[in-house]
């Protein structure tokens, strides 16, 4: 392991152009557009945020090629390969991309990205059919609310605990269906030029959203889904909570100082939040919600 710490932390770009995530949280503040531009910024270690101001892009450096998870709405493709060239580094360096969850406002961008970058995409296997047939799962409540995307090409198909390599990077995949059948979340260690560590983990969407006519009560497979998902994301290794709205973990706030950055209940807190609101939404189902 301290093999691979060493290579994480001398896998720092000699960035064109500098930005802490203050100043990402600066040139956000009061946008949070899927589309609204933000500059790259360095979030821990070998992690940067690449992404818009309303949805993450992540990429993880190594002396051997990189990873990048997610990509964001089709028109975001230009601007996330913009941002890898600011901090100094070549977009066909990055050897895997990987994303969250499927659908397009995250993985829109990934067809254009994996022809500039001539990256390989891996993803869990409930993840990976979809990926390629460019819609949502029947299964997923937004079926009938999101649209589709863009197919592309699964090089590797993962199951949970697997992990994408280049090099000393490991990437591991975790199964969080929560928020779509195919939800992934991913975690790595990632450390300083001192060699302080922290496990990173980039945990999925874990909002139970639907169309209206939806109702999670009618499907227990789902919810038992949901259930394990949530299982999952509050077990994750979780030093510094990335999300890809995000909204959702209070990103921005914390790139702001305005909270840590590093908190052990990062995960734990996402989870339990997302359960209470599960809870409620059956609750209300069933009528028996309380004022």
């Amino acid at each position: 392991m301290l093999a691979a710490s060493a290579a994480s932390a001398q896998a720092q770009p000699a960035a064109a152009e500098t930005f802490t995530t203050a100043d990402l949280a600066q040139a956000c503040s009061g946008k949070d557009g899927w589309l609204d531009p933000a500059p790259p910024a360095h979030v821990f270690g070998n992690t940067w945020y690449v992404g818009t101001c309303g949805i993450a892009a992540i990429l993880i450096t190594g002396e051997d090629g990189h990873v990048l998870i997610d990509g964001g709405m089709p028109d975001a493709a230009p601007l996330v390969l913009s941002n890898i060239a600011r901090l100094g580094l070549q977009p066909k360096d990055v050897r895997w991309i990987v994303s969250s969850h499927e659908h397009f406002d995250h993985v829109g961008a990934l067809a254009a990205l994996q022809k500039a970058t001539g990256a390989k995409i891996a993803a869990l296997r409930p993840a990976a059919a979809l990926l390629e047939s460019g819609e949502p799962s029947l299964d997923d409540p937004q079926h009938d609310i999101t649209d589709g995307f863009a197919p592309v090409a699964v090089d590797k198909v993962l199951e949970d605990g697997d992990s994408v390599v280049a090099g000393n990077l490991a990437v591991t995949a975790h199964a969080t269906p929560v928020h779509s059948p195919g939800s992934t979340s991913w975690t790595w260690q990632s450390c300083t030029a001192d060699f302080t560590c922290r496990m990173i983990a980039y945990a999925d969407s874990a909002t139970t959203i639907s169309a209206d006519a939806y109702r999670f009560s009618d499907h227990p497979d789902r919810v038992a889904q949901i259930d394990l998902g949530l299982e999952q994301i509050g077990a994750l290794p979780c030093d510094v909570l990335l999300t890809p709205h995000p909204s959702a973990s209070g990103m921005m706030p914390r790139f702001a100082g305005k909270a840590p950055l590093v908190a052990a209940s990062a995960c734990t807190d996402y989870a339990a939040t997302a359960r209470k609101r599960i809870e409620d939404r059956l609750a209300k189902e069933a009528g028996t919600e309380t004022p």
